[in-house]
């Protein structure tokens, strides 16, 4: 099947997660946000999308992804529909629950790391919250930030399999997207994260693994996946990193 996945053009956002889902199972797919306005692409075809009144079934912002005749929006709930799909999930229902749960805290701690630098409001910019973004940030990287790769830590210490990997012996969409989120992070708050990392040895191999994939690898290499940059989620304001 060929899949049309719709983001924002210039930023990875809560769309790569996905991405990095569709590259590691070589799927089929279009990345709207690549394409030209004058080939249907960009802003424009998702904006299209978003005003469509006809639609029985809208998304409420990208994300979203065209499988067929279905739209699914939010990332969490594309990366259930497409794991299993893609080979992205165990067998059992109740490890798949466990996948989706991981995901689900993952975008906890990604709303998280937004609202480090946008606090008072994702409509203001930067500029007009730096005071709140400071005090936000240093409450975020002393006790946030240990808290939730604690949690990923010891879930990868947990599961008794062989490898890297948080659900399993095989590699799940959490674990591409938890790869996604250590990558993030380094950008971000470099200065902070070589404080902790140390103590997240488990989560590193993770990262590591994942980036090490030769699909993964192709695509970094390909052009298309973009840089992280500060209109993203994941940005770097060095009075932040503290």
């Amino acid at each position: 099947m060929l899949y049309r996945l719709f983001y924002w053009p210039g930023i990875q956002g809560r769309g790569e997660y996905v991405r990095l889902a569709l590259e590691d199972a070589r799927a089929d797919y279009v990345d709207i946000a690549l394409l030209p306005e004058n080939r249907g692409g960009g802003v424009t075809a998702l904006m299209r999308v978003l005003e469509d009144r006809k639609m029985a079934r809208p998304p409420f912002a990208p994300p979203f992804l065209q499988a067929g005749r279905q739209w699914i929006g939010q990332t969490a709930n594309i990366l259930q529909f497409l794991g299993p799909r893609l080979g992205l999930v165990p067998r059992d229902e109740g490890a798949r629950l466990w996948v989706h749960q991981l995901q689900l805290t993952m975008a906890d701690f990604v709303a998280e790391i937004h609202d480090t630098h946008h606090p008072l409001g994702a409509g203001l910019y930067y500029e007009q919250q730096k005071a709140a973004a400071r005090r936000r940030s240093k409450e975020f990287i002393s006790e946030r930030i240990p808290k939730y790769l604690r949690y990923f830590e010891d879930i990868s210490r947990r599961n008794d399999a062989p490898g890297h990997w948080l659900v399993g012996r095989r590699l799940s969409y959490a674990d591409l997207s938890m790869a996604q989120i250590m990558a993030g992070l380094h950008y971000a708050f470099p200065r902070a994260m070589r404080a902790r990392i140390r103590s997240c040895p488990r989560l590193r191999a993770l990262h590591e693994a994942v980036f090490a994939r030769l699909s993964i690898m192709r695509y970094v290499n390909s052009g298309r996946r973009l840089a992280f940059n500060e209109e993203g989620i994941f940005r770097h304001y060095p009075e932040l990193d503290h």
